[in-house]
């Protein structure tokens, strides 16, 4: 960031970056480059700090009002790494179009890719409404790296999607992590955060969605070889189990101390949180959630048809900075 000068001055800068992106990386077909992109701000269950050191204040609704420099910056930092993977999440699944198994296909990942860039283009606004100079140097930089480039943030958003049973697994399973990081913001202390996240959460919702039923129907049509679902599921479990963070995590715990970041099912926990363990006890309510909703709902293809069956997934190397 040193020597770094931001092109733009405004938010309206940003957005011819942004219409430059989408045809550089070649997604701006016309269902895209027709709609109508907005900043879209949703209700918070209670203006009040609800856990951390903060908890029972009002939450903030500026940086002025954020105590410390410090809790600015990991506030940024949150918000540039949710960012920076609705953007790359589109950049890795760009080749799908022409590939596509049917019209709905086609136009479920239409739906899926403008709502991943609304998602992003949410958490530019915020940091260029917000944080002065340096979040608009960080929306700016968000639209220069390339997942084909290997340059985002986190490693599972620089690998490519290159068929569909790959995005049927990660979007049954990358953006279901998406959906816990989206929950956990949700109570965020800074309330703009807060707010712009009930919106994406609802968006998020579909994703799941054309995932699930996608594995449905290649389960059910019964080609695919049991080898090959087990191959994406390894690779795409084991990479959302990642993506909550490393354990012992000094900036999950301060992330909840200052209110920022919470638990998933933090009103309804009562428990005093455990602050080393804060990523651990997110990832184990997450792997509890998918088995539930993917293998055991009524809807779902009956457990013995998939691979995975009841066995745990192995943890790679929890590289993730969360």
């Amino acid at each position: 960031m040193p020597g770094k000068v931001a092109k733009i001055g405004s938010f309206s800068d940003w957005v011819g970056l942004f219409d430059d992106w989408r045809k550089e990386i070649g997604v701006n077909q016309d269902d895209v480059s027709s709609f109508h992109f907005d900043t879209l701000y949703g209700a918070v269950e209670t203006g009040d700090i609800q856990f951390g050191s903060y908890k029972g204040r009002t939450k903030w609704e500026n940086l002025r009002q954020v105590p410390t420099q410090q809790m600015r910056d990991a506030l940024m930092n949150m918000i540039v790494y949710q960012g920076d993977t609705e953007f790359a999440s589109v950049e890795q699944q760009r080749n799908l179009f022409e590939s596509a198994p049917s019209d709905w296909d086609r136009r479920a990942l239409t739906r899926v890719m403008i709502e991943e860039m609304r998602h992003g283009w949410q958490m530019c606004a915020l940091l260029i409404d917000f944080f002065g100079s340096s979040g608009k140097v960080e929306a700016q930089k968000m639209l220069e790296r390339r997942a084909f480039e290997n340059k985002r943030l986190l490693g599972t958003f620089n690998v490519d999607i290159d068929n569909w049973l790959d995005f049927f697994t990660y979007t049954d399973f990358v953006d279901r992590d998406g959906k816990f990081q989206l929950q956990m913001l949700k109570y965020s202390s800074f309330a703009p955060l807060g707010r712009s996240t009930s919106y994406m959460l609802r968006e998020e919702a579909f994703h799941m969605g054309t995932g699930n039923d996608g594995l449905r129907r290649v389960v059910e049509a019964g080609v695919i070889p049991r080898w090959l679902m087990q191959k994406y599921l390894n690779k795409w479990i084991s990479s959302s189990y990642d993506l909550f963070g490393t354990d012992h995590s000094s900036s999950a715990h301060w992330a909840y101390v200052w209110g920022i970041k919470g638990r998933y099912d933090e009103p309804q926990n009562q428990e005093t949180a455990d602050l080393d363990d804060l990523n651990d006890y997110n990832r184990h309510l997450y792997s509890e959630t998918w088995r539930e909703e993917v293998l055991y709902s009524p809807h779902a293809v009956q457990p013995e048809h998939w691979t995975m069956g009841r066995e745990e997934v192995p943890l790679r190397n929890r590289g993730a900075t969360r």
